[in-house]
């Protein structure tokens, strides 16, 4: 099935739709590094169908095939926690640009993913309007009219009878990547649409990781330790009482999804990049890592943080390894790839910063996989009705 891939970074989302079945017609990348990237991959066929440059400039009319899907993440910064949060008051606002490549290729399908903020209180009316316009694309916002304006108009026609414009049927859900088996606490929001003529009979994929079974699998049973040939540490007050709750809420069953997934399981055969004749793709040592407030680090015994990009540079605290001992060292370039779920011989260009910013705004291969998998699924079985 042909997709499209908008605000593509550097491919996470489309890596994962790539596992999942769909076939990219075209990859559009305003980012320089990351269309180097793009390039320098085999997954993307070394950058065939990349455009690169700004997504308002791009004429769908030049795409020959027929679009099954359109995915992406339109920039999160205007409606980040960390960030300056304008909002669509921001000029990397891109949802309009999402908006205008489901009216214009009118897809079977579209995902689309961004960050946690867009929940968020002050927000939520504008989220509320990003989701009108994802379901009626056709209504398009007039020059002289407010978003506020077209809100109301759509409202109306969303209320009323005889719809007779392109319509989807939307759905969003905030979801946690750990919870899908993925190594960080990463929470996201998707946004899924089915064309109105579409039965897709499609629901969010059920989550298959858990904080309760990493509990499990370390203070009741001990197996955690046993696979990294570890002895048990020292219980903390905290945590014996997650222990007690849970044994109180489980009994003798242990729970039935999988463990979340540690930093330390997603690092273990990888070699300490501070010994010497390392070879590995991406997986140089960086020096200057410490500890400052709001930043200690990722703790090798639970999932990692969510690996943020940062407004001016990386945030180190955040894309750091703690060690039992409280010792801290920034994650590498493929360390922090693997936190992603990017295979090992995805490469990545540019200088340090600026390929863990193309990690810090990607989506984790395997969730975008999970995800698009069960939307293709739907796709192929409303295909063989």
């Amino acid at each position: 099935m042909n997709s499209i891939e908008l605000f593509a970074g550097a491919g996470g989302l489309a890596l994962g739709l790539n596992s999942a079945g769909f076939k990219h017609s075209a990859i559009i990348e305003f980012n320089k590094d990351a269309c180097r990237t793009l390039r320098a991959n085999k997954f993307f066929d070394y950058g065939k169908g990349l455009y690169e440059g700004d997504i308002k400039d791009f004429d769908y009319i030049s795409i020959n095939d027929s679009i099954e899907l359109v995915s992406g993440g339109p920039p999160c910064q205007p409606f980040s926690l960390g960030g300056k949060a304008k909002g669509n008051n921001d000029s990397r606002d891109m949802f309009p640009e999402a908006v205008r490549a489901i009216r214009e290729n009118k897809p079977k399908a579209f995902i689309f993913e961004n960050v946690k903020g867009l929940l968020r209180k002050g927000f939520f009316e504008y989220f509320e309007y990003i989701i009108l316009q994802l379901q009626y694309p056709s209504l398009n916002k007039f020059d002289n009219e407010s978003w506020l304006e077209h809100r109301i108009r759509l409202e109306r026609y969303h209320t009323k009878n005889n719809h007779k414009e392109l319509e989807y049927n939307v759905i969003y859900r905030l979801v946690n990547a750990a919870d899908y088996g993925v190594p960080q606490k990463r929470e996201r929001v998707f946004i899924i649409g089915f064309r109105k003529d579409i039965n897709a009979n499609w629901s969010f994929p059920v989550a298959t990781h858990s904080e309760d079974s990493l509990l499990w699998s370390k203070w009741v049973v001990g197996d955690y330790w046993e696979k990294h040939n570890l002895p048990t540490p020292e219980i903390d007050e905290l945590t014996k009482r997650k222990v007690k709750n849970l044994k109180m809420k489980y009994g003798f069953f242990a729970p039935q999804s999988l463990p979340w997934q540690t930093v330390r399981d997603a690092l273990a055969d990888l070699p300490d990049p501070r010994v010497v004749g390392n070879i590995i793709d991406n997986h140089e040592f960086k020096g200057g890592a410490k500890i400052y407030p709001g930043h200690t680090g990722s703790y090798i015994d639970e999932p990692s943080k969510a690996l943020k990009a940062g407004g001016h540079g990386v945030p180190g605290g955040e894309n750091m390894i703690r060690y039992e001992d409280g010792s801290v060292r920034y994650f590498t370039v493929r360390e922090s790839a693997r936190i992603q779920t990017f295979p090992d011989d995805f490469h990545f260009e540019g200088s340090w910063g600026e390929i863990m910013r193309q990690l810090g705004n990607a989506v984790p291969a395997k969730l975008g996989e999970i995800v698009g998998k069960s939307v293709f699924l739907a796709l192929k079985a409303y295909h063989f009705n």
